[in-house]
């Protein structure tokens, strides 16, 4: 009776288990796909608040570098006043902005690579014996005009690599070097090089001069110059009016097309001109244009030339190497007679150097070039 009583009591438990379980809720499926993960915002950059301009120089320049005291109590702490040279003046490489006052003792100046965008005449004020001024890489726009009536000796001005429009007007007479290679110069005010007959080197390399920029009467007052450089401009024709007795004539890596038949005639004493990187063809050369008795180096390469041009016995270098020569013919080029005593060397002409490559020839070099050339000793074909 005991084990009746006890499995109706295990019966009645179970029972009781399974309603409880009935009315518990069950989950619901989801009706639909998880999304992603939330994205992570992006990072902004802070910017500047409205009206604010972005910072200009010369606020990013580096700070001026200021040395020691030196022995001289005349000396910018800016620059160095080396004891064993009281005339000289070392500014360079500072990180300047504006020229320091100059003492009056100073003879040499040197400001090269710094930051200067102005030359004013204040700096100047007490400098009047300054004979050589490097003002070279910097950010020169403008030059005071008094500025070089302070300095009426002044023999060699330093100007290249700055950002100059123009040729400095109201240079001193004294002058006898003029560098401003790698400007921006497309003008040259009449009158610039006027009564400057002192000057011997004149460095226009690298600006945006025209044939317009370049009148006839633009060099007429340079008297004594020896060296012109106007390679890497934008000329297409010779330039009008130069000195009779420049020796030097630079005008690579401009477009000049033709050169006039009698151009070199009044320039007795030219020894060098180089022309490489222009636009010269056969027709654009007359046929003895370059036979002068004075010119010792020709250089023509990166022309437009399919024949070897016409010189004279006393041709020491010729450059023609990036042309269309298809052919050199010694009979045809060779400035004497081949008929000449054969040992008699002064009789023969005098070209050394011969520079061939980049054109459609092929060895070996012609027998007659040989024959005719007898000084040569490097031919590059």
């Amino acid at each position: 009776m005991r084990a009746g009583v006890g499995l109706l009591c295990a019966v009645t438990l179970f029972l009781l288990m399974g309603t409880v379980m009935a009315q518990r809720p069950r989950p619901r499926k989801p009706t639909k796909r998880p999304g992603p993960p939330p994205r992570k915002q992006p990072f902004l950059q802070p910017t500047l608040a409205p009206g604010k301009p972005e910072p200009r120089e010369p606020t990013d320049f580096p700070p001026p570098i200021i040395g020691p005291a030196s022995i001289f109590p005349d000396c910018p702490r800016e620059c160095f006043c080396h004891p064993s040279y009281p005339n000289a003046l070392n500014c360079e490489n500072r990180n300047l902005r504006v020229v320091p006052v100059i003492p009056s003792r100073i003879h040499y100046l040197y400001l090269q690579n710094n930051y200067i965008s102005e030359v004013t005449v204040e700096a100047f004020r007490n400098a009047t014996e300054v004979r050589w001024v490097n003002l070279a890489n910097n950010r020169i726009q403008q030059i005071n005009k008094q500025v070089f009536e302070k300095l009426p000796g002044l023999l060699y001005l330093y100007l290249q690599k700055n950002q100059l429009k123009e040729v400095p007007s109201d240079l001193p007479p004294s002058l006898e070097q003029l560098r401003l290679s790698r400007n921006h110069i497309s003008k040259i005010p009449a009158g610039a090089f006027t009564k400057m007959d002192h000057l011997t080197l004149l460095d226009l390399y690298h600006n945006q001069l025209s044939d317009s920029d370049l009148g006839k009467n633009t060099f007429k007052d340079l008297k004594n110059l020896m060296q012109l450089n106007l390679a890497r401009n934008i000329l297409k024709k010779m330039p009008t009016g130069v000195p009779a007795g420049v020796i030097q004539l630079f005008l690579d890596r401009n477009r000049i097309e033709d050169i006039p038949k009698d151009y070199f005639h009044h320039l007795t004493s030219l020894a060098f001109v180089r022309l490489n990187y222009n636009l010269l063809s056969d027709k654009g050369l007359p046929k003895a244009v370059f036979n002068l008795s004075t010119l010792l180096d020709l250089q023509l390469s990166h022309n437009q030339l399919t024949s070897v041009p016409l010189f004279s016995i006393h041709l020491e270098h010729l450059h023609l190497n990036h042309n269309s020569i298809e052919s050199i013919n010694g009979t045809q080029i060779c400035p004497s007679s081949m008929q000449a005593d054969l040992g008699d060397h002064s009789l023969a002409p005098r070209l050394r150097y011969l520079r061939l490559d980049g054109n459609h020839l092929s060895p070996p070099i012609p027998l007659d070039v040989i024959m005719c050339f007898r000084h040569l000793h490097s031919i590059i074909i």
